[in-house]
């Protein structure tokens, strides 16, 4: 796991102290090595931070050249299957100098050029340069565990891992845009290629980038998507139970390869406990598991059920109380997550990831398997809605509707589920985790961004992305998978972790069980309207412990409610009643802080305001100015 950076150039002579520059602000990333490289005629630099997983040689130092000296890589990730990718290559004539992945992706890209990415089985953001075509390739996994920003302006381009290496460049912009705000106000994250600041993008999930140094020509395509069909096959559902048995031992045993101490993140719930079994399973040593508890806050509190599956498996467990005074972590946490997330587990995702740095530089997680085999409760809701929707006539759907926007004010308990049951498919999919519907947004908003910017893009963008004729359980799990997973859980996921230096790695995602999911398993087996994770827990059933209930959801959660009463509220109402927080209005702000302290279920959007708010401040963003119609980059990259 590490951190890259990069720029290249059509024309321009580049700085390798800029790109060194760069590449120290991801410190925390790697923090056993560095690296730099510059191109003979300085149009293309690269730099890495390394975290040592595999082979803690210095051979495994990057930026790495090939053996023909025409390819450099840098390269952030772990592929789980690069010993059988190189005994593939060795038996195609090639040969190898380490014992890394990293020079495994080299060879493989001699063989097979751009579609080597689809013989990779792993988590990676990756930056390739080829001398002899003049082309800097960049691409992400399947998933997107891994994160790549990039910018360009028609002759140059910079990358890197987290955004604020980027902003390292004086020329980088710095300015609010106001269409991933928009996203940002809807969802607490920003989906797909878009980012918060100007002039800067996403590569997404399951894509590859190309910049041409010939031309300055940038083209991204994907290279992987899910299925978008179900296979019909003669397995019985008991074969199909022991098919994800035996897909789930085998991703775990390819991610306890490392040549550190390797431990798993068990919160107690289905997902990290059969991560956990699994892990039991393929080791030949003890493993160690690590949990947050909140003493005291009832169903936050999942430790109970932690140390049951801990016990079953004879783990090394270890468990951490969370505190409300890490109220305290929040400007850390804004500073470190550069595109603010509105999702306030990153505080127990942080601290479980100190807690297990201390003992593993890896460690499992569950991750995935919600999105995977139907595991949120709105997975169950659609289908639900589904049923009731057809019977109610649309004359009545838009009458209440409009009655529930006027009536029932933002952060009433079920106004999203009644304001989805009046929609019509597939926006009522979309309804389900909305923070802030459109009004709310222009309410918000009103002293700094025209009413005429926040048009209802956000929901309109994500029902373009429910595919016509798949039932609503398929539309559901695949819309969550292409947005929620890659730009919200990931990004906690990465961000947090990689502050601790701790690499995080998610058995769920690997491809083969991600395509058993969407595209072998059918939706009786996956959510109903009354159950969900199906065949998970038949799985569980055989493996975890009988007194585990395997019905609750939770996960790394924080009593936001009740620690709102407390620092939390004291903290978020100076914040964002400070005359700093102008990008807000301020009227607005104050009927959200009253709502949640008279029973409405507010806590969410105002984590969300309060990250915004603390990272504009952190690294300067300027508000939107609707007005402005001038070049973002104000000069050339480099």
């Amino acid at each position: 796991m590490c951190g890259i950076v990069g720029i290249a150039s059509v024309d321009r002579r580049l700085s390798l102290e800029l790109v060194a520059h760069m590449r120290d602000t991801l410190r925390h990333r790697g923090p056993d090595d560095e690296g730099a490289w510059l191109s003979l005629d300085g149009r293309v630099a690269l730099g890495h931070r390394r975290l040592s997983i595999i082979d803690l040689s210095a051979a495994g130092r990057q930026p790495m050249v090939d053996l023909s000296g025409q390819l450099q890589i840098t390269f952030n990730g772990e592929i789980y299957n690069y010993q059988d990718v190189r005994r593939d290559l060795e038996a195609r004539g090639h040969t190898f100098r380490t014992a890394t992945d990293t020079e495994v992706i080299l060879e493989a890209y001699r063989e097979w050029d751009l579609a080597c990415l689809t013989r990779l089985n792993g988590m990676f953001g990756l930056a390739l340069f080829d001398e002899p075509r003049k082309r800097l390739l960049l691409a992400r996994d399947r998933a997107g565990e891994k994160p790549l920003f990039y910018r360009t302006d028609g002759r140059s381009l910079a990358f890197a891992s987290e955004l604020k290496a980027l902003f390292v460049d004086p020329a980088c912009p710095r300015a609010l845009d106001p269409e991933a705000l928009d996203f940002y106000l809807t969802y607490g994250y920003v989906p797909g290629d878009r980012c918060l600041v100007r002039g800067i993008h996403k590569l997404p999930q399951g894509h590859a980038l190309t910049f041409d140094l010939g031309s300055g020509a940038v083209s991204v395509r994907a290279y992987w998507s899910l299925p978008t069909e179900v296979s019909v096959d003669a397995l019985s559902d008991q074969e199909r139970v022991e098919e994800l048995d035996r897909l789930l031992a085998d991703s775990v045993r390819l991610r306890m390869i490392a040549d550190v101490p390797v431990g798993v993140m068990l919160s107690g719930g289905i997902d990290s406990s059969l991560v956990t079994a699994m892990a039991a399973r393929v080791s030949s040593r003890r493993i160690k598991t690590f949990t947050i508890t909140f003493p005291g806050h009832g169903t936050f509190d999942e430790s109970p059920y932690a140390r049951a599956v801990a016990e079953h498996f004879d783990t090394e467990h270890v468990e951490l109380a969370g505190e409300p005074a890490t109220v305290d972590l929040l400007p850390e946490l804004a500073r470190q997550y550069d595109e603010p997330i509105a999702d306030s587990s990153m505080v127990p995702t942080y601290l479980v990831s100190r807690l297990i740095r201390r003992e593993a530089t890896v460690a499992l997680g569950g991750d995935g398997g919600d999105e995977l085999f139907g595991g949120y409760p709105h997975h169950s809701w659609v289908q639900q809605q589904g049923r009731m929707g057809g019977w109610i006539p649309r004359p009545a759907q838009r009458a209440a509707r409009a009655a529930a926007t006027r009536l029932m004010p933002v952060g009433t308990k079920g106004r999203n589920y009644l304001l989805g049951l009046t929609s019509e498919a597939p926006w009522n999919i979309v309804q389900f985790n909305v923070l802030f519907d459109v009004e709310a947004r222009r309410q918000l908003l009103a002293p700094s961004v025209p009413a005429q910017l926040l048009t209802g893009a956000p929901e309109a963008y994500k029902a373009a992305l429910c595919r016509a004729g798949d039932t609503p359980l398929r539309q559901s799990t695949s819309l969550d998978f292409q947005t929620y997973l890659v730009d919200d859980i990931l990004v906690k996921v990465d961000r947090a972790s990689m502050l601790c230096s701790l690499e995080v790695r998610a058995p769920f995602l690997d491809h083969r069980l991600i395509e058993f999911a969407y595209g072998r398993v059918p939706d009786r087996l996956r959510a109903t309207a009354t159950e969900r994770k199906i065949l998970l827990r038949q799985l569980a059933k055989r493996l975890l412990p009988s007194s585990l209930d395997l019905k609750r959801k939770q996960g790394f959660s924080l009593p936001m409610g009740e620690w709102f009463k407390g620092d939390w509220g004291r903290f978020i109402e100076d914040v964002l009643t400070s005359p700093q927080a102008d990008l807000f209005d301020r009227r607005t702000v104050r009927h959200l802080i009253a709502g949640q302290r008279h029973g409405f279920s507010n806590t969410y959007r105002l984590f969300a305001l309060l990250m915004l708010e603390l990272w504009r401040r952190e690294y300067g963003i300027r508000n939107v100015d609707a007005n402005a119609d001038r070049e973002i980059f104000a000069e050339p990259l480099g």
